[in-house]
């Protein structure tokens, strides 16, 4: 009899997990029916950070949303372009000294690529709870893979209001947001960074907000200019983005990137640089 009861308590419990993972809908943006292809590096890497899911859809409750610009992985060409520049900018094996921290880390590709590399540690800050569930999903699996060099972890959190950690950091954004939570972002780390100039750098990819960094005092530019995308990126963005039914983004070999430099608010601190 117990056997019996323990078996359908089982049973009961299969088919509730069931019946919630049904009910909970992908995204707009990850289904077929939406153009969704799977991007080679999930393919090559057994994880999921495929999709394109545009800012309107990205829905957390939270009053920044309607900022959100759209969820799409970095190229891993022009992430590991950018970096390796970034790298150039600094002491040789300056990287273990620095958090790397992904500002918008959507289902987490850069933060799986950053988590290769020698970092103090790798953060992720993502608003939508749904993509930080996928996020920590790829993690898990990069870590049974053995591809983990450094510590990393997700976090659920408003990237404008979060704590930054003590000691030099790195920040990765790919076009997260627009410019009003851009502005509140670089008010947010200046005054976190105010008695540490020097300990943050912004490396910037598809930087529509520009602008904005230009236009804020304490923050110098060390490098402007397109990264273009490996032959293998540039197709497999080309064909995803082609399969969209609206035809609301486009695909391009490079991407527009920027690196910047907090050097504080000091009156003798250079502004823009080369």
């Amino acid at each position: 009899m117990q056997k019996a009861q323990a078996k359908a308590q089982a049973q009961a419990q299969a088919k509730a997990k069931a019946k919630a993972k049904a009910g909970r809908k992908r995204l707009p943006g990850l289904r077929k029916s939406d153009g969704y292809m799977l991007h080679p590096f999930d393919a090559e890497n057994g994880v999921r950070t495929s999709g394109l899911v545009a800012g309107r859809n990205l829905k957390s409750g939270h009053r920044h949303d309607r900022y959100a610009t759209a969820y799409y992985g970095v190229a891993p060409s022009v992430f590991h372009a950018l970096v390796e520049r970034w790298q150039r900018l600094r002491p040789v094996d300056a990287a273990q000294n620095f958090t790397f921290v992904d500002v918008g880390a959507g289902m987490g590709r850069a933060l799986l690529l950053a988590s290769e590399m020698r970092f103090r540690e790798v953060l992720g800050v993502e608003l939508n709870p749904t993509l930080v569930r996928i996020a920590r999903r790829n993690l898990s699996a990069w870590r049974r893979q053995g591809r983990q060099r450094s510590q990393a972890r997700v976090l659920c959190a408003d990237a404008t209001e979060w704590k930054y950690p003590l000691g030099p950091c790195v920040l990765f954004l790919f076009n997260p947001f627009g410019a009003t939570v851009m502005r509140r972002l670089l008010v947010h780390v200046a005054r976190d960074f105010a008695s540490r100039p020097g300990e943050l750098d912004l490396l910037y990819i598809n930087n529509e907000q520009e602008g904005v960094l230009e236009g804020r005092r304490g923050f110098a530019r060390l490098f402007l200019g397109k990264v273009r995308r490996s032959r293998a990126d540039a197709a497999a963005d080309r064909a995803i983005l082609a399969n969209q039914p609206d035809g609301e983004y486009a695909s391009a070999p490079y991407e527009d990137c920027s690196i910047w430099r907090w050097v504080g608010n000091g009156p003798d601190g250079p502004h823009v640089g080369g």
